[in-house]
């Protein structure tokens, strides 16, 4: 490990064991440069957010397909120009403080991180209808925004049809299957995807998945670990990674 407590380079997973849900969970509106900051502000130095395509094809943090709940924008997202998503309020939201904060690229996100020195764990959030598209453009544009970096970003998804665009996009990047519940299939689909890694609902992963996934080579992280008990459990579990809304509970360097 380096001194930062990040994965060496040439390491299959860029992930440490704790990580910033969205930036600095609810901490601060989510998706944002100054969730990322705020995160940083408490030791984080490894983050997940979600990025999807604006309709002249600009990736962009956004978790909802629809701009209500954390712009005072209205409707689809993707199918604004970037230039009008680009002027929406992203943070009044959340509090005054943070009027006037705006939805970032993810070129603004890569160079703040790599400035930086942290990792990041980035959730491909298609438009519904356009996973495959999303996964290619997201994959070719983190090859880019990363190239030459020691620790690469991991791409994620609910999403099959947006990771394997992104494997054929861009193979040299690591990526994971995001499971909500174990559906039909779900693991026979992700053993076809090439992943490092499954990230699953800490409510999920039991021993029985813990097992599969370490026969299959996968690493396995769990969403949203905001309690001690569901920590312990998961550690016990030798789950590598735990994905948090609550920075300021949780010291990243802990165990």
């Amino acid at each position: 490990m380096s001194a930062a407590g990040l994965a060496p380079a040439g390491a299959d997973w860029p992930l440490p064991r704790w990580v910033a849900h969205r930036g600095a969970g609810k901490l601060a509106p989510e998706n944002t440069l100054a969730a990322f900051r705020l995160g940083a502000s408490f030791g984080y130095r490894a983050f997940e957010c979600d990025v999807k395509l604006s309709a002249d094809g600009v990736p962009f943090l956004l978790h909802d397909t629809t701009l209500a709940r954390t712009t005072d924008g209205r409707g689809r997202a993707g199918r604004l120009a970037w230039a009008e998503l680009s002027r929406l309020d992203a943070g009044s939201w959340h509090g005054r403080q943070y009027a006037g904060e705006p939805m970032p690229t993810l070129a603004a996100v890569a160079a703040y991180l790599r400035a930086n020195g942290f990792v990041l764990d980035l959730e491909i959030k298609p438009t519904p209808g356009q996973e495959v598209e999303t996964g290619r453009v997201v994959a070719r544009a983190a090859a880019a925004l990363w190239a030459g970096a020691a620790v690469p970003p991991l791409l994620s998804s609910f999403r099959p049809e947006s990771l394997h665009a992104a494997m054929r996009a861009a193979p040299q990047l690591p990526r994971a299957l995001l499971l909500d519940t174990l559906w039909d299939g779900c693991l026979e689909i992700a053993a076809r995807l090439d992943l490092v890694a499954i990230i699953t609902n800490h409510r999920i992963m039991d021993h029985a998945l813990a097992e599969h996934a370490r026969v299959q080579g996968w690493r396995t992280a769990c969403y949203t670990v905001n309690e001690p008990r569901d920590a312990e459990r998961l550690r016990a579990l030798g789950v590598q990674t735990l994905i948090t809304d609550a920075v300021d509970r949780f010291a990243p360097g802990s165990g």
